[in-house]
């Protein structure tokens, strides 16, 4: 029997690993459709932009429905197979805050996206400028998180991991891909080693095996 949720996937794609991320740690089972995104823009081929035109990974079936958008999935994901509802809370001020991150994941980090791959990939773009950007926007996360170990908070959005932290950790985890000193960011070097120790937690080509 087929499994029910079907991840069309590329291991080197960073919104695609926040998805695996979420399968793993809500410890789902699930089946990776691969596509080869680079060098062969199989994404953008007519099968796949029949199941998302904007032809973007990651997608997810799960059963009859067909989702594309990252953060859209991750929300999918904790509240229809998260009996805790704990990865995204309902609770008002704890949903907001969660809100809050997947904006920000979706808008702001997209360009440690777009830095990575140009560091990777040689796709279009000006090195320093991308760089520069990407720098602000994980210098912004690291500053909440100072401002969130004062308060004795160790997650994004609650008192404990939510699907905010899944949206954010690959941006600051695979920084060094184009250059990032993990060093400048003490509080979510300290964020991350918490991250990596969630069961379920499981890494990535450019994530080392070292916290």
């Amino acid at each position: 029997m087929p499994a029910k949720l079907v991840l069309y996937n590329y291991e080197l794609d960073e919104s695609c690993y926040k998805v695996r991320l979420a399968l793993s740690l809500l410890g789902l089972e699930w089946q990776a459709v691969a596509v080869d995104v680079f060098p062969g823009k199989e994404h953008l081929s007519p099968p796949y932009l029949a199941l998302n035109p904007s032809g973007r990974l990651p997608i997810l079936r799960d059963g009859e429905l067909v989702l594309h958008g990252t953060e859209a999935i991750l929300a999918h994901l904790a509240r229809a197979h998260d009996p805790s509802q704990k990865w995204l809370p309902i609770r008002g001020t704890e949903f907001a805050k969660v809100m809050q991150w997947l904006i920000f994941s979706a808008h702001d980090l997209g360009v440690t996206i777009a830095a990575r791959q140009h560091s990777l990939f040689d796709t279009p773009g000006d090195e320093k400028s991308l760089r520069a950007a990407a720098s602000h926007a994980i210098r912004i996360m690291d500053d909440y998180m100072t401002a969130r170990g004062f308060a004795q908070a160790d997650w994004f959005a609650a008192a404990h991991p939510t699907i905010a932290d899944i949206a954010v950790f690959p941006a600051f985890a695979l920084s060094r891909d184009f250059g990032i000193d993990h060093d400048e960011y003490p509080a979510l070097r300290r964020w991350a080693r918490r991250f990596r120790a969630l069961p379920g937690f499981r890494t990535m080509p450019g994530i080392p095996d070292y916290h």
